[in-house]
């Protein structure tokens, strides 16, 4: 990932956050043969003291990816975040030499790990049980899986196979108009904060008072 040093993000906390509120990463596999396998799978972050943590999820057992994980192998997840096209006329220097051109910003975090299959219904249980916990919280009658007939629940999780990544390295790439002035921030954060509210936030935020 092409990454000016203005632009990185290392705050584990930081990257922890984002990914516990983005939970859908784009999971990347190398198999034997080179070819690549790409899912996009909700993954949960966990720390793990004196590490970098691990991700946990579940795949189908359908899944191609599913047959590479007969083995360990190393993976790549990508946690994206808020995102928005910025036009230059947010600029309040545009108006003074209309040097400026249009741009994208947002948030992502890049996870390099190792991804194994964990055969253990507990575990699995335990990953749906919070990943439905999580999002239901904010429905009016949450649903659990106790909800469901234990036959159709049984039936479904042999279907599919938990998985836990542990986590070798993290890092965020958080483009948020660091690399111009303040006013031009300001005046971009200004321009979004209808149309894209969560970024003009993150833009104050690198911007302070």
């Amino acid at each position: 990932m092409y990454l000016p040093e203005h632009f990185k993000e290392e705050d584990c906390a930081e990257l922890a956050a984002l990914m516990q509120r983005y939970p859908l990463a784009t999971l990347i596999a190398a198999g034997d043969d080179g070819e690549l396998e790409v899912n996009h799978i909700p993954l949960e972050y966990a720390h793990a003291d004196g590490q970098c943590g691990v991700l946990r999820g579940h795949i189908a057992k359908a899944n191609p990816l599913a047959q590479l994980l007969e083995k360990p192998r190393s993976v790549y997840a990508v946690f994206h975040a808020d995102q928005a096209y910025i036009s230059p006329n947010g600029y309040p220097s545009k108006l003074a030499d209309h040097r400026a051109v249009p741009t994208w910003n947002y948030r992502a975090v890049h996870v390099k790990g190792r991804i194994r299959c964990v055969a253990d219904e507990k575990y699995l249980r335990g990953i749906l049980a919070r990943l439905t916990r999580q999002h239901e919280a904010q429905q009016p009658v949450p649903w659990k899986m106790g909800d469901a007939p234990q036959d159709f629940m049984r039936d479904q999780l042999s279907k599919i196979a938990a998985v836990e990544i542990e986590i070798i390295s993290m890092v965020g790439k958080f483009k948020v108009s660091q690399n111009r002035t303040k006013p031009d921030a300001e005046g971009v954060a200004k321009a979004l904060e209808q149309s894209h509210p969560e970024m003009s936030q993150s833009i104050r935020r690198h911007f302070p008072e």
